[in-house]
């Protein structure tokens, strides 16, 4: 394994997109990952990973790296998932839920439920899950079946949300429903559930061959408070998309860092391994293989801090720019881990590697949020509208 020092804090590359306060925030971070971070074994099985995900929620709130969520500083929350993803594939997933799950309490939330449920997140005692994704809804989130009728003061939910992160150990769900079955998605709206809510359900484990807290919840007349509506009611579509297109930079941010962790095992592998009596770094291959990597990741880089910067600047949307961003991010990180075990050979493939688990971590990232196909789309659909105007 390289003990090279962490690169996922060299700014050098999206120098022009950072203010100065994000360069001390990039040195701070590294440094974080390094010590505290990197040196966590893998978990062995989901349990273990729950739980470890447990611990580093703590950590990563005690060091009080959740701040920026709350000031949606989208160039902060980059750096800080480009350096944790670089050590922890897991605890990137930790801090991306965090974000994920109170984004929309702080865009379109109450004062009571900002009270109830951002300080306690933003210290790492309570932990966030984002509920979306049904069997027959994951890109095509209209289609969702789960359901919220009103009941008096109360708002009583029935339904199934499955390949939900942090499913049967999140505090809190912030939970995306049909109140209008009629309206489609017109007719979604958001909500808070705690953890502990009666009638919700965690049905089960859905076991990644990365360590990843993920699985199946249920609302079974899951009866909340009134005050549990997040925004106005039949906004919950556009609060969504408002959180995605917020925070799917931030993905690409997360490819980026594991994209760099692997590129650096790659690179001091090249350096130390001799193979028919010199350096495989000396072979041309392995420097084409080295080249193509370094050049992938720095053009990832500068579309993933456009995009946070576009947003940080005031831009209403960067649909776009955060869609090329996590296109061309995720895809290229996975070009990047897959040419470091290669270059790695065996070595790559070892369950105890950080390079195979990088691989095993990478390819989710090309999905969740919207598939690479969906950004694509994205991308195109508003080409096609702009030379039609």
């Amino acid at each position: 394994m390289s003990s090279r020092r962490n690169d996922s804090h060299d700014t050098a590359t999206v120098r022009a997109f950072l203010d100065e306060r994000h360069l001390a925030l990039a040195e701070g971070i590294a440094r974080f990952a390094r010590e505290s971070l990197r040196p966590l074994p893998e978990p062995a099985g989901d349990p273990a990973g729950r739980d470890q995900a447990r611990q580093v929620l703590g950590v990563l709130g005690q060091a009080e790296w959740y701040d920026p969520i709350l000031q949606q500083d989208l160039r902060a929350l980059c750096l800080i998932r480009e350096a944790v993803a670089w050590a922890s594939p897991l605890a990137d997933a930790v801090y991306a839920l965090q974000a994920l799950g109170s984004t929309p309490i702080v865009l379109a939330g109450s004062p009571a439920l900002r009270e109830r449920w951002l300080p306690a997140m933003s210290r790492g005692e309570a932990m966030a899950a984002f509920a979306m994704t049904e069997r027959e809804a994951g890109s095509d989130v209209a289609s969702m079946r789960t359901t919220a009728r009103r009941d008096g003061s109360d708002w009583v939910l029935d339904g199934v949300k499955t390949f939900i992160s942090n499913a049967g150990i999140a505090d809190f769900y912030t939970v995306f429903v049909s109140t209008d079955p009629g309206r489609g998605h017109k007719g979604i709206s958001c909500f808070v559930v705690p953890g502990d809510a009666d009638g919700l359900i965690f049905e089960g484990a859905q076991v990644l061959s990365a360590p990843h807290p993920l699985g199946t919840i249920r609302f079974d007349a899951c009866r909340i408070p009134a005050d549990s509506l997040v925004g106005e009611e039949g906004h919950g579509f556009k609060l969504g998309l408002a959180t995605l297109d917020r925070l799917r930079a931030t993905v690409a941010a997360a490819a980026c860092g594991m994209a760099a962790r692997a590129l650096e095992e790659a690179l001091g592998h090249a350096v130390e391994r001799h193979q028919f009596g010199k350096p495989l770094a000396e072979f041309q291959l392995v420097q084409e293989k080295l080249a193509r990597m370094a050049t992938d990741l720095a053009a990832a880089r500068l579309l993933t801090y456009r995009a946070a910067w576009e947003k940080d600047r005031g831009a209403e949307r960067v649909t776009v720019e955060a869609a090329m961003a996590k296109a061309f991010a995720t895809e290229a990180a996975q070009r990047i881990v897959d040419d470091a075990v290669q270059i790695l050979g065996g070595r790559g493939v070892l369950a105890e590697h950080p390079v195979d688990r990088l691989y095993r971590s990478i390819r989710a990232l090309r999905i969740y949020e919207g598939t690479t196909e969906i950004q694509h789309l994205v991308i195109a659909g508003k080409l096609i509208e702009a030379s039609a105007s």
